[in-house]
């Protein structure tokens, strides 16, 4: 089996965060910037085997796009063209961060560290990784 990876596509990053072989566990990876998120993803998939990519969409309360939904539309345009028969799949990503810095507060992590930006990335989109496996998971 191949590996599952999530973004969660950000202006200036994005957070990595990928399964195991079996799609079983998701793991944080890296975060990236955003400019060179592209080579990133090249360079990755000549490495590993990868069967999708899933994508954080961000909606408001009302569930309708919000404003940061027009730089992931951007990016999911450059991907496709870069990329054109890896799938993508799409999970809502109201609430990763906040979830995300919970989850260190509550791991005891010092503010200091807490406030590193691209930690909340990767574990934001270890979130999105989560979400989507679970959703597989319960149509099964």
């Amino acid at each position: 089996m191949a590996r599952i990876l999530a973004l969660d596509y950000g202006t200036k990053r994005t957070g990595i965060a990928v399964t195991d072989n079996l799609q079983l566990i998701a793991t944080s990876l890296t975060t990236v910037r955003s400019h060179e998120l592209l080579q990133f993803l090249e360079t990755y998939f000549t490495q590993e085997s990868v069967e999708l990519v899933v994508l954080g969409k961000p909606k408001t309360l009302r569930n309708e796009p919000s404003d940061n939904a027009k730089y992931v539309d951007i990016f999911e345009k450059q991907f496709r063209k870069t990329f054109p028969a890896m799938p993508i799949a799409y999970v809502d990503e109201r609430f990763t961060s906040s979830i995300a810095q919970q989850t260190l507060i509550d791991s005891g992590v010092k503010k200091i560290k807490r406030q590193n930006k691209e930690m909340i990335d990767t574990i934001s989109a270890t979130i999105i990784l989560q979400s989507y496996l679970e959703q597989k998971n319960n149509m099964l």
